[in-house]
């Protein structure tokens, strides 16, 4: 691994490549109420071709109350091979904006074994800007086996948070917005505490990213350094539900950082027992 890899694609790339053997494209957008936007019927109107709908809705732990709950690597190959995805594929994620659920599918696949795995910079949004085809007719899906090599060190659980928490194993590294952070802005699931994991620090997902990309490795050091998160050490991403998480774990994964998990229960979890200790206001500083 170079130190700083690139996980991204130009759509320029992608529109030079749409016709090689062994590419699956895949459209990840998912989209908060606040948003305004359906994925789905995006998608319906008019998607990149060769492009296949990954409902982050539905490939999901079956058997789990919590939103997004990563499946089990059976259930995940499954979803796959339903949408004509081998794991040695080169697979192109894209979403709407460019960065926001883009990451999160792009860190199923790494996570479920895939490992040509790459986001579209910018999203459908710059290629539509841009003047590219799309079309509404539906992908032809050919049929195929995913066999998965799943990474279960990159994935944190409820047990693994509350000994960081209680040793401070590791950082936490939060990326939901900073009034949600703090306890000051309630939390968009009705019930749900607001505040923080103790010993979190704030890494809002949306500051990593500019015009649907992510910033340039000198200016994400620099995010992390001051939200006081030491790269040299290990590091786990939560957020709300597990997606923009894997924001931060992107951007860690560019600048060269390996040692980090993804709490795929994140705050939808820890904030919505009676059981775990939450902090509100600014991060504290590290003991």
């Amino acid at each position: 691994m170079t130190d700083h890899p690139s996980f991204f694609v130009s759509t320029e790339w992608l529109a030079e490549h749409l016709d090689d053997p062994g590419l699956s494209v895949v459209d990840a957008s998912w989209y908060l109420p606040a948003q305004g936007r359906d994925a789905r019927a995006e998608y319906d109107a008019g998607h990149i071709p060769r492009a296949v709908f990954f409902d982050q809705d539905l490939v999901v732990d079956p058997d789990s109350d919590l939103p997004h709950a990563l499946p089990s690597p059976r259930v995940f190959a499954t979803f796959a091979a339903s949408m004509g995805i081998s794991e040695d594929d080169t697979i192109i994620v894209y979403d709407g904006p460019g960065l926001f659920s883009s990451a999160r599918v792009w860190w199923m696949f790494r996570v479920m074994g895939a490992k040509k795995v790459f986001i579209l910079e910018g999203g459908i949004d710059r290629w539509k800007a841009e003047g590219r085809f799309v079309t509404d007719k539906p992908t032809k899906i050919a049929s195929c086996v995913f066999e998965t090599d799943f990474q279960a060190s990159r994935v944190a659980g409820l047990d693994d948070m509350r000994a960081i928490v209680d040793r401070q194993t590791a950082q936490i590294a939060d990326a939901r917005p900073a009034g949600r952070f703090e306890g000051t802005d309630p939390e968009p699931r009705a019930g749900m505490r607001s505040g923080h994991m103790p010993g979190a620090r704030s890494v809002p997902a949306m500051a990593l990213s500019r015009n649907g990309a992510l910033l340039p490795p000198d200016e994400l050091q620099k995010m992390f350094a001051d939200a006081g998160v030491d790269l040299s050490g290990p590091v786990v991403t939560s957020c709300g539900s597990g997606v923009t998480a894997a924001i931060i774990t992107l951007a860690l994964e560019t600048l060269g950082h390996t040692d980090n998990r993804l709490y795929d229960g994140s705050w939808t979890e820890w904030g919505g027992r009676a059981d775990t200790p939450v902090e509100t206001g600014p991060a504290k500083p590290a003991r």
